[in-house]
């Protein structure tokens, strides 16, 4: 499973086009949110979305990151009425969006996209918590009658509800309704919406969901905050479900280059799984490794003997790519690496690995490879590389035999070795004859 981040405005653009099918017979749910950046004219926003007109507004940032109340990043001047208007929406907007701020966390940014909601007056007692994420083996649904900015301090009194993964419906909703928190007055109405609330969460994939606060006036329903995370891989299954979803950069973190675009771009059309993250364009250890748990062994094994600032990238090429897709892969990598030469004028190291493949034809990959070195051999001798090659699995002798003839004739220094060399061995040796 790959969990995947969402905005609030998209987890509750989800909800909202699939709330006839899971809540729809007894609820309603007005989903009237808009996103906003520091570009966008308020006016012109205004025409399309006219309620920003004519109700109190809440302002806060949609960048995935939480605890927007503790850190004064929620805009309301009064909580009984809520009287903030579009314009002084985008006034606060504009006043935060250039600053960098330092969360709870430690994470630090710019701001740059508001969700602008209208203000629902409730009371305090009235807001409540819910909760699921997927386990290994079990799913876990958490309830509270005490929900909004303090429900962490008030975790003792929240439900904590494991649901088998092959429950039946009955089952689901027995555990839920014998299990609803005390303090929870209309215990019949949140069951209901819990096993709802539940039901939404795994037919849709979500891996997390949270619901705090949401709000019950009659038979209206106001989530006023939510969290979530999807499965990316079920984005096949779920297209018409989910919609139009962006996967935007954590706040905090360095926006994409290009190249990990492009590797993004090209793994979410394929079957297979390739996935690149620049870590240090002046590094001097680069990889195209087969498989997220080698990816795991060779970056601790270099990170421990030569230190985190010399490895420059990490990712995966797995699931049996085409040629096709290996040779863009390498080339992402390639021309990153030969851009300039290591800063201490030693040969940069270029470790091609993996475990012992299971179904992923070595050979075919191998050639993507070979295509892409080919392509870029008079930059790789220009800055100076020496490739070290570890792999197993089907046609891995081919494979070898096929990379090292390869790159030879393109007069690029190489080393291969087959599965009885163990993973961290390679990286020891290339690491002690280069230094």
């Amino acid at each position: 499973m790959a969990q995947r981040e969402i905005r609030e405005i998209t987890g509750k653009s989800i909800l909202k086009g699939n709330w006839e099918t899971f809540f729809g017979d007894k609820w309603s749910y007005d989903f009237n949110s808009v996103l906003i950046t520091k570009k966008d004219d308020i006016q012109a926003v205004q025409k399309t979305h006219p309620w920003l007109q004519k109700k109190g507004l809440v302002v806060k940032p949609d960048m995935l990151f939480g605890k927007r109340g503790k850190n004064g990043l929620v805009y309301i001047k009064n909580t009984t009425i809520g009287d903030v208007t579009a314009t002084e929406a985008k006034q606060w907007i504009d006043s935060k969006s250039e600053i960098e701020i330092e969360l709870l966390s430690g994470a630090k940014g710019e701001l740059t996209h508001f969700l602008i909601e209208p203000f629902i007056p409730h009371e305090q007692k009235n807001e409540y918590y819910l909760a699921a994420k997927t386990e290994k083996d079990i799913d876990i649904l958490y309830i509270s009658g005490l929900g909004g900015v303090d429900v962490e301090e008030n975790w003792d009194k929240t439900a904590e509800i494991n649901i088998p993964l092959l429950a039946t419906k009955e089952e689901i909703v027995a555990l839920i309704s014998k299990n609803i928190p005390s303090e929870i007055e209309d215990k019949q109405t949140v069951s209901d919406f819990a096993a709802r609330f539940y039901s939404f969460f795994k037919t849709l994939h979500f891996s997390y969901l949270e619901l705090n606060p949401v709000v019950f006036s009659g038979t209206a329903v106001h989530v006023l905050d939510m969290v979530a995370r999807i499965d990316d891989t079920a984005g096949f299954l779920q297209a018409k479900n989910w919609g139009d979803v962006d996967y935007p950069t954590a706040f905090g973190m360095t926006a994409l280059t290009q190249e990990e675009k492009d590797i993004k771009t090209m793994d979410e059309n394929s079957g297979a799984s390739l996935k690149l993250t620049l870590l240090n364009q002046e590094g001097r250890v680069w990889t195209l490794v087969a498989g997220g748990g080698a990816s795991v062994v060779y970056a601790d094994t270099i990170a421990d003997l030569c230190g985190i600032n010399e490895m420059a990238n990490y990712g995966e090429y797995s699931g049996n790519p085409s040629t096709e897709e290996t040779f863009e892969y390498t080339k992402r990598v390639l021309d990153l690496m030969t851009r300039k030469k290591d800063r201490k004028n030693r040969a940069k190291i270029l470790l091609i690995g993996g475990a012992i493949a299971n179904f992923t034809d070595v050979a075919k990959t191998f050639n993507g490879i070979i295509q892409a070195l080919d392509a870029y051999q008079e930059r790789c001798r220009d800055i100076g590389i020496k490739i070290y090659v570890r792999r197993g699995g089907p046609n891995y002798k081919i494979g070898l035999e096929n990379l090292k003839k390869a790159a030879i004739s393109f007069g690029l220094p190489i080393e291969v070795y087959g599965p009885e060399t163990h993973i961290t061995e390679i990286v020891k040796l290339s690491l002690t004859e280069q230094n």
